[in-house]
């Protein structure tokens, strides 16, 4: 069971004796947003510059005036929240025009829609757990970290200045697709390493885009606008379309990756080594492209690249080309309601993402047997009263769902091409105990594994031994009641109720970070322990290429090299092996997007969606995936000890 329940929050754990309690605040994150504290917007360098803290009329203020209790019918009576209201309809409006939505290039391009629609990259901003990551990391930094996560999460959203804690339910539709369309075909120059601080050119759906090709096929729809049915005049009547493909050979290269997949915190901490890990590797010498390998016909090997259409115009194909592919497969997955993601245009014209939430699907809304059956007075939001409405929200939910699923039978491959086990060698069996190892491999040539956030990514052997009656006598890599693993940061092996997993093989990379004394401690986020009142991200008193990271934090890595291996050692003593013989050795390779520890660690400042923490917690375990497997028997077959 994952999280024990409670009727009532705070959530408390029976622990023994005593009882842990977790603050679990289930507010959405943009509950937040009103304070003034996480707001990202500067003060003008003017008012900076002008401005005397130590003014006299600092001293003279009176912090307990009568002006602080004013109710807010001084504000209206001024007509400045009219005024306010007025500007930010107006920026939306900007925003909209300015920042085209991926739904609107699904018209024409409508593969390149569906397989982007299920990605990682257009997961990267509505993922709870980032943006409570993020809103956590702030808290504990006094905001000092900015948008830094935003700028690569959402591009766009970063560019239009939008706070860093608005719930994903008030961005933008372009900031909340993540990577979006936009975000890479109107790039407005190869900036490469720069931790994804990048701009977007600005412009409807008919100005001019960026691709690698460049106009010359374009150029011959828009020579014959009636065969295929464009519209290139803002007011006329047709199907709108950009006008121009501006050639912009960035695109094929790995640098242009390397903007948001090599990455340097504020403080210099190197976070993302991806693009160093690659400059390195076999598949650079070899000339392999990041596009070769995660944009070909299959995911995670460079087997070459489709050959079809770029677009569909007014029902009539364009010119056969090399195809590139949008899924970029990975061992991320989706947490959220199958109405808000993956991206769904129908989904998106026929409920807003409020009303999805509403949506039960687990209840079995919109399918016969539930309808049949539900009573004339069952209490159904507003929004899903009408029962030609659930069916038709069912038929969309059956839709994302088989979309889903065939995400997951690609993470599910590109993973195993990438990992792979040796077989179990047993190196003693005797009356000292049972030792026996296996290797790790990488089977890749382009970059570590794991690689990218490594550090909040579980890749982990799980080990059981049996004996011949089939009773499990020793575990490695399995997990406590909250679904995670028994390490440090387990908060029942901290209670004392369960042990710690001492041969625990997990290539998660660790943030360490030095305590006052000069001591290492792990960390689950890149947040130093500070003593001071206001804790923030210090500027560095030496320059960090010296070292490659700050004083006060590095990471400990622990991926494979590509073609590398690691070796996992384990010894199962005497007392452990009850039963008779011969022992079953299992061994599985287990993949996780991000520990269960992260819930806890950033739960404090609240999930998007209004997601509960035990809701997280569940749908992490249950995404978990086994790569690969191995077996082995001891040849022992008398009684153990003997």
């Amino acid at each position: 069971m994952i999280l024990k329940k409670s009727a009532f929050f705070p959530l408390f754990l029976r622990t023994g004796g005593a009882f842990l309690v977790i603050a679990s605040v289930v507010a959405a994150t943009h509950l937040i947003e009103s304070s003034v504290a996480l707001t990202q917007d500067p003060p003008a360098e003017e008012e900076l510059l002008d401005d005397d803290l130590l003014d006299d009329e600092l001293l003279d203020d009176d912090l307990l005036g009568d002006d602080l209790l004013e109710s807010d019918e001084k504000v209206a009576e001024t007509g400045e929240e009219d005024a306010f209201s007025s500007i930010e309809a107006h920026e939306k409006v900007f925003a909209k025009s300015n920042f085209p939505s991926a739904d609107e290039c699904a018209l024409c391009h409508p593969k390149q829609y569906k397989e982007w629609s299920v990605s990682q990259h257009a997961y990267s901003q509505l993922s709870p757990l980032m943006m409570s990551m993020q809103n956590a990391m702030n808290v504990g930094t006094s905001t000092t970290n900015g948008d830094f996560c935003l700028r690569c999460h959402a591009p766009v959203g970063s560019d239009i200045g939008e706070p860093f804690s608005a719930s994903n339910l008030d961005r933008h539709p372009a900031s909340r697709e993540g990577i979006t369309c936009v975000t890479c075909h109107r790039m407005s120059a190869g900036y490469r390493k720069v931790s994804g601080r990048i701009g977007i050119d600005q412009g409807d759906v008919f100005d001019s885009v960026k691709g690698a090709l460049g106009n010359a096929e374009l150029a011959r729809v828009l020579a014959d606008k009636k065969q295929f049915k464009v519209n290139t005049d803002r007011d006329g009547v047709g199907r709108a379309i950009h006008t121009e493909i501006e050639p912009f050979f960035e695109l094929t290269t790995p640098a242009f990756c390397g903007s948001c997949h090599e990455v340097f915190a504020p403080n210099g901490l190197r976070v993302h080594e991806l693009m160093t890990e690659y400059r390195n590797s076999p598949a650079a010498e070899e000339g392999i492209t990041c596009n070769d390998c995660h944009m070909g016909k299959e995911q995670g090997v460079p087997a070459g690249y489709e050959w079809g259409p770029a677009a569909i115009v007014g029902g009539k194909e364009t010119a056969p080309r090399k195809l590139t592919n949008h899924f970029f497969a990975g061992p991320d997955y989706s947490l959220i309601h199958e109405g808000i993601f993956p991206v769904n245009k129908k989904a998106n014209e026929f409920k807003s993402l409020q009303e999805w939430l509403l949506f039960d699907v687990d209840a079995g809304w919109g399918t016969d047997e539930f309808e049949d059956n539900c009573p004339e007075d069952f209490p159904f939001p507003e929004s899903w009263v009408s029962i030609d409405d659930r069916y038709e929200a069912r038929e969309i939910i059956a839709e994302q769902q088989e979309l889903l699923g065939w995400a997951k039978e690609q993470r599910i491959e590109v993973l195993k091409r990438g990992f792979g086990l040796s077989d179990i060698r047993v190196t003693n069996h005797d009356e000292s105990g049972l030792d026996f190892e296996i290797d790790v491999r990488n089977l890749t040539r382009g970059h570590n594994l794991p690689t990218g956030f490594d550090a909040e990514r579980v890749f982990v052997v799980q080990i059981d031994v049996k004996n011949a009656a089939g009773e499990i006598v020793f575990q490695s890599g399995d997990r406590d009641p909250n679904g995670d693993l028994r390490d440090t940061f387990s908060l029942y092996v901290r209670n004392g109720e369960v042990p710690l997993d001492e041969q625990l093989f997990n290539l998660q990379s660790k943030f360490m970070s030095r305590n006052i004394r000069g001591g290492d401690q792990e960390q689950v986020l890149t947040i130093n322990s500070s003593v001071s009142a206001l804790p923030f991200i210090r500027p560095a008193s030496r320059p960090n290429n010296i070292y490659g990271h700050p004083k006060g934090m590095r990471k400990h890595r622990r991926g494979i090299e590509p073609l590398g291996h690691r070796t996992a050692e384990y010894h199962v003593s005497p007392d452990l092996l009850k039963g008779e013989g011969p022992f079953t050795i299992d061994a599985r390779f287990v993949s996780q997007s991000v520990p269960v520890n992260l819930i806890h660690q950033t739960m404090h400042v609240g999930f998007d969606y209004n997601m509960s923490p035990r809701a997280l917690a569940e749908k992490l375990v249950e995404g978990a995936v086994v790569v690969a497997e191995k077996s082995a028997v001891t040849r022992a077959a008398e009684k153990a000890g003997q």
